[in-house]
This record gives structure tokens, C-alpha cells and sequence, in this order.
């Protein structure tokens, strides 16, 4: 990649370069030499068959930017099989290529190797600051012609990441434009001000480009250690007498930790009833808000990705057992695998193990989804109970008995499902390995399966030297083509 022009770029990028042409074109046309369609083939994992697959396609809106690239969404880019680019909203497809992808920022940039796609495609300008009120364009391709729709801005708001885990800068819209949602670029005065990431009815999220503009520069740079965020656990005050009781002076300000143990698990230096007086020298008032110079009162949580990565510190000011302390926070590096319950698996089939019919498979959000969309009321109560646990070193992770392929093997167990394991055979279960090697230790010629505490059924007991001819005849009779995959540690 060109990464010497996409920082002179991303730092000196002017306004669009069709905005020079015709006097009174319309805001669609200048923008017509600056967007393209992108295609994606990927796979569709059966989290409930994981030995099944299918193939679906998406198309969604990409920008170009200097050095030659296309900036767009990374949702729905993992397990991609194909990339295809098209200009211009119809003729020809150039095969594409994903240089950089990044799934807790929601971003990545694609490439075409052929020359000449990039010939009259315009790298845009990015906006400096997201503004607070008026109106804006949502500009993509669509059937074959551009198309430009009015937005109006509603707020800007601190929240959670399409793809999960972090919370950051979002810019909020009210348009009538339908079928949004899909990387279109959202455009004010010839700037490029985010892309679209989601619609609910009239209202578009924004991912905006104050957010994304430093993210691309730093890892062109390559000092892009990944996003970091806040893995300890506050609340309002919203009882003046909890912060009296902590013994805080008038007047009134901070939020409570309540945890202090993060998601990973390991002691971090705040500690549980600390009150949070400051951070990164911002004051912190008790809604959980500090003023931002450019953009007024936001979350709190948006300083762990305001100019700072993964392993950078912040200051913090704590009041701890009546007293003002200076607290060093090293941000921890933003990572689905640190939760009990992982919000995302990316780039990889499911993972699964299968025994005599019965088939284990990581307890994680992609598999509960599996549900549906609204999958925490219709999926088992206790899977998704699970997800407001944290890990412990004992037991970072889950593995359940999802369902039981019927055999004579295990007759009498063929309807029991969604159970979470355990021990097997005496062995703590965390992931399938352990699982894998549990299986190779049988108790007296006998598996013992147990189920964690409160499940329906607590224990199930096999014939150990049967189960290896039992998994062959299942394999054949359903069509399964392997017992396993676990994916490299």
C-alpha cells in the first residue's frame, strides 16, 4: 500500500475534486467521481449445524481516499470469499483486495490492483469537526445512478460500536432515504462527515470521521496498536447520600466504580467504591459526562478512544476512603476473547467437537444469535445469563452440549440440548482442547459428562469403547463430512 500517500492524504485532503466542475451541479454529481460499489461474497456459518455452510452476498458503499484505496464498514467482511469494485454504478467489476480491516472500529479499506479503476476517482475531503445541527446528504450509488438524500443531524452521542464492544463518538441523522445502513457517505460542504453503519426507521448512525480520520493515519504510520476502552464498572451516584457516605465534599460530581475487576479478570488499580473525580484531566460529572472542547457533554467512556490507543495512560483523580489519589490507567486493548460470553468471532467456521452424536460447541453471542435477532428472550435463559458473568482464570470460557444427534449410542439422552458443560471425565471444561483431551482419559471404560449446576439434566454416562464406532455411523448417516474443528490457539 501506498502508505506515504495516504498520510500526506488524510492530513492535506482538500474538498472533493469534482467539486470544481460544473457551476450548480448537485451534491449526488459532485460525489459520483469519489464513490464506488463493493461487493462481498462471503460465508454464512449454521452456528446450530456448524458443519453447514452457505454463500450470500452484500453490496455496500465505498470512498475512495488517497493512495489508491477505498475506505468502507467492516461489518460483513469476514469469511469473504470474493471482493469486487464497480464505478460509476454499472459496467464493469475489478477484482478487489482487503488491505486492512479492523472490527472494533468498524473499518477497512479495500484496493484494486488495476490502474486504471483509479483513473478520475477522487479521494475526499474529510471534515475537521462533526457539526451539531443542521442539514447534511447521504450520497451512494443506486441502480446504476447516483443518488443523493436529505438528512437532518439530531445529536451527537456516545455509544456502542456496530460490532461490539467499544463505545465511541456517533453521529445520529434523521432522514427519509430507505435501505440505508450500508457505508453510504454522509457529506456537508464537499466533506466527507462518516458513512452510515445502521437504520432504525428514520433514524441513520454515523460512524464519523473525526473517529475513523486518526485510526487510518496512525495505523498508515504504523503506530495503531488497536482500540482500548474502560474494563472497570461505574455508576451514577443518583442517591446524593451514596457520595456522602463515600465522604465527598460538596458539591456534588464523579461516578462510582463497582467493579474494579476487568474483563480480563486481573486486579486493575481502581478499586470498588472509588469515586471517579477526573480522567485525562476532564472533570467528570455524576451523570458520567465531561465537557468535550469540540462537541460538549459525552459519556465519560468516549475518553478511552479520544486521541488514545491500546497501552497508553491516562491520569485519573479517585477519591479513595475519603481522599484524593492520582490513579495510573493503562488501557487494556480492546478483545472479544477477554469476555465469558465473545461478542464476535471473525474469520473462522464454528468450532465444533462431535461424540457419539453429541455436539459441543463454544458458548459465545454468535451462537446465541442463532436465535434470531431478538435472541436474549428467545434463547436459553441460562446461555444468556452467562453474558453478564465475567471470566475468571478458572474459567475463562464456556462450552455447551448443543444438540444430540439420535443414535442407539445415546439413546435416552436424544433430547436434551443447549446444556452447558462442566466436567468430563473429571476435568474442568473451558474449551473444546480440553474437551478433546478429557475424551482421551475415560473414567473405569465409561465417559462422565457434567453439567454446570441448575441445568436440567446434571450428568450423563456413556460407554467409552463405543464411541468411536457410534461417531462414524453418525457422521454417515447425517452427512457430515468431519467430527471436529478447532481453530488454532
Amino acid at each position: 500500500m501506498k502508505w506515504t500517500q495516504l498520510i500526506g492524504g488524510l492530513a492535506l485532503a482538500g474538498a472533493v475534486g469534482a467539486a470544481g466542475g460544473a457551476r450548480g451541479a448537485t451534491a449526488a454529481d459532485r460525489w459520483a467521481s469519489s464513490l464506488a460499489t463493493l461487493e462481498v461474497t462471503r460465508k454464512q456459518y449454521d452456528y446450530l449445524q456448524p458443519w453447514n455452510q452457505r454463500t450470500e452476498m452484500f453490496q455496500k458503499t465505498a470512498v475512495a481516499i488517497p493512495g489508491r484505496q477505498a475506505l468502507t464498514t467492516a461489518e460483513f467482511l469476514n469469511d469473504h470469499t470474493v471482493l469486487r469494485l464497480q464505478r460509476g454504478g454499472r459496467g464493469a467489476w475489478h477484482d478487489a483486495r482487503l488491505e486492512w480491516i479492523d472490527y472494533y472500529a468498524n473499518l477497512a479499506l479495500v484496493s484494486v490492483a488495476d490502474p486504471a479503476f483509479w483513473d478520475g476517482l477522487v479521494p475526499v475531503g474529510w471534515s475537521e469537526l462533526i457539526p451539531s445541527e443542521g442539514g447534511v446528504q447521504i450520497v451512494r450509488w443506486r441502480n446504476g445512478r447516483i443518488e443523493s438524500r436529505p438528512g437532518e443531524i439530531d445529536r451527537l452521542v456516545v455509544r456502542k460500536s456496530k460490532l461490539g464492544l467499544i463505545e465511541h463518538l456517533h453521529l445520529d441523522l434523521n432522514s427519509e432515504i430507505t435501505g440505508a445502513g450500508w457505508a453510504e457517505a454522509v457529506v456537508r460542504n464537499d466533506r466527507l462527515l462518516g458513512l452510515t453503519v445502521s437504520q432504525d426507521g428514520n433514524h441513520i448512525a454515523v460512524l464519523p470521521a473525526p473517529f475513523a480520520r486518526p485510526i487510518l493515519e496512525a495505523s498508515a504510520q504504523g503506530r495503531f496498536p488497536g482500540l482500548g476502552f474502560f474494563d472497570f464498572v461505574w455508576t451514577k451516584p443518583e442517591n446524593p447520600q451514596i457520595l456522602k457516605h463515600l465522604r465527598l465534599e460538596e458539591p456534588p460530581r464523579g461516578v462510582v466504580v463497582i467493579d474494579s475487576i476487568g474483563s480480563t479478570g486481573i486486579e486493575r488499580p481502581l478499586r470498588s467504591r472509588d469515586v471517579i473525580l477526573k480522567i485525562d484531566g476532564f472533570d467528570i460529572d455524576t451523570e458520567g459526562d465531561y465537557i468535550d472542547p469540540d462537541y460538549g457533554r459525552l459519556s465519560l467512556e468516549n475518553l478511552a478512544c479520544r486521541g488514545r490507543w491500546a497501552g497508553d495512560t491516562l491520569d485519573l483523580t479517585v477519591l479513595r476512603d475519603g481522599q484524593e489519589r492520582q490513579i495510573q490507567y493503562r488501557l487494556p486493548r480492546a478483545d472479544y476473547r477477554i469476555e465469558l460470553l465473545p461478542e464476535q468471532i471473525f474469520d473462522q467456521p464454528p468450532e465444533y467437537l462431535l461424540i457419539g452424536g453429541l455436539v459441543f460447541m463454544p458458548l459465545n453471542e454468535p451462537y446465541l444469535r442463532s436465535w434470531g435477532s431478538n435472541w436474549r428472550r428467545k434463547a436459553p435463559f441460562r446461555m444468556v445469563y452467562y453474558g453478564y458473568q465475567k471470566p475468571t482464570p478458572e474459567r475463562p470460557s464456556l462450552v455447551a452440549l448443543s444438540i444430540i444427534l439420535p443414535d442407539p449410542y445415546n439413546l435416552g439422552y436424544q433430547d436434551y440440548r443447549f446444556l452447558t458443560v462442566d466436567r468430563v471425565n473429571g476435568r474442568l471444561i473451558t474449551r473444546l482442547a480440553d474437551l478433546v483431551e478429557a475424551f482421551d482419559r475415560p473414567m473405569n471404560g465409561f465417559h462422565r459428562i457434567e453439567f454446570c449446576p441448575g441445568e436440567a439434566l446434571q450428568r450423563m454416562v456413556l460407554d467409552a469403547d463405543a464411541a468411536p464406532a457410534a461417531t462414524r455411523r453418525v457422521l454417515e448417516r447425517y452427512h457430515i463430512d468431519r467430527d471436529r474443528f478447532l481453530a488454532k490457539p
